[in-house]
């Protein structure tokens, strides 16, 4: 197997599915020539040409729209949102059109098609570049979303996305794209064994990162994406003061694993949620109702958040912005020692 960071592991996944399979094509702003601003795509136009991998005019509604075509009349799109922030001008083509065309047909439309777009802080971007607006699009019925937290997720969902009969949209934690965050002494990181060839993550299923081991407090930790590093480095502070927490990274929004959630809340009867989104109506919410509704005789402290800030984000703060280990710390110690 190789070590890959998450860039390497899509560009992987993207070049596996292609060589595979002929229908499938990637298009997007500056995904062919340049590679990507990320440079996930990079040697995609070199290797498939420039009639499967795709650089579309800066309008993300013709993008989408010219993908959702694409997927109706047999081609497998995926396509590339350069920043989650930017989605908003696609997002009636995304909820109105691609999210209900299964529903709409009858089933004759399934519409399969991925949407991958970099999402969440820790770029120094500001408020255009640094937004997660997951929680919106888990909202709609109709689509799936997955956010990857690690290079074997990264990969393994992306092909269980580009395999859906169902339309995905893949959102890429761009904090740990390549992987230490250099910009905190904190972050885990992020570089991990992939192997060669393809497989598949099973969408709707999460992964505990962190198993109990029987000492101190126990604490259910739940996240996703680049919070799961944040809380990797929260736990470890919480066991060295005997607050024993099990973490849980989600890997997907929707649907998320609620049976993976519930065994965890009945088990340790105290459960926090982090997620680096607004707190008023973000997904940590949608997770605390999850957790009340199916743990509520379990639970020994209440269901806690720890989230960003109901702001823009900022420009030069956006690390007071983002729930740090010691913000998830102190809502462990709260949930632990709750009476």
């Amino acid at each position: 197997m190789a070590t890959m960071n998450i860039i390497q592991a899509v560009n992987d996944a993207l070049t596996l599915a292609m060589r595979r399979d002929p229908k499938i094509v990637v298009l997007g702003e500056d995904v062919g020539k340049f590679g990507g601003v990320f440079r996930a795509t990079v040697g995609l136009q070199a290797e498939f040409g420039d009639d499967r991998v795709i650089d579309t005019p800066l309008a993300e509604g013709g993008i989408i729209g010219t993908a959702i075509g694409m997927a109706i009349y047999g081609l497998k799109p995926v396509a590339e949102i350069q920043f989650s922030d930017f989605i908003y001008p696609a997002y009636d083509q995304i909820v109105n059109e691609l999210a209900k065309y299964r529903y709409r047909s009858g089933g004759e439309f399934p519409c399969p098609m991925v949407i991958r777009t970099p999402f969440g802080g820790g770029i120094r971007g500001g408020h255009y570049h640094s937004q997660s607006p997951e929680a919106v699009f888990a909202h709609q019925a109709g689509l799936v979303c997955v956010a990857p937290s690690n290079p074997y997720d990264a990969k393994g969902l992306l092909l269980a996305a580009i395999a859906s009969e169902d339309p995905v949209m893949v959102f890429e934690p761009k904090r740990v794209y390549r992987g230490p965050d250099h910009g905190t002494n904190w972050s885990a990181h992020p570089l991990g064994e992939v192997p060669a060839g393809e497989y598949l993550v099973p969408i709707g299923k999460g992964s505990i990162v962190k198993a109990l081991s029987g000492q101190g407090t126990a604490v259910s930790l739940i996240t996703y994406g680049a919070m799961v590093h944040t809380c990797q480095k929260a736990a470890e502070l919480a066991a060295a003061e005997g607050i024993d927490v099990e973490l849980i990274d989600l890997r997907t929004i929707v649907p998320y694993d609620l049976e993976l959630i519930a065994e965890s809340g009945k088990r340790t009867g105290r459960v926090v949620i982090a997620n680096e989104a607004p707190r008023t109506c973000g997904f940590a919410t949608e997770l605390v109702t999850a957790v009340q509704e199916e743990c509520f005789d379990w639970l020994e402290a209440p269901v806690a958040r720890v989230t960003g800030w109901d702001t823009p984000f900022p420009y030069a703060l956006d690390h007071l912005y983002m729930p740090d280990p010691q913000r998830v710390l102190s809502a462990l110690r709260k949930a632990a020692t709750y009476r």
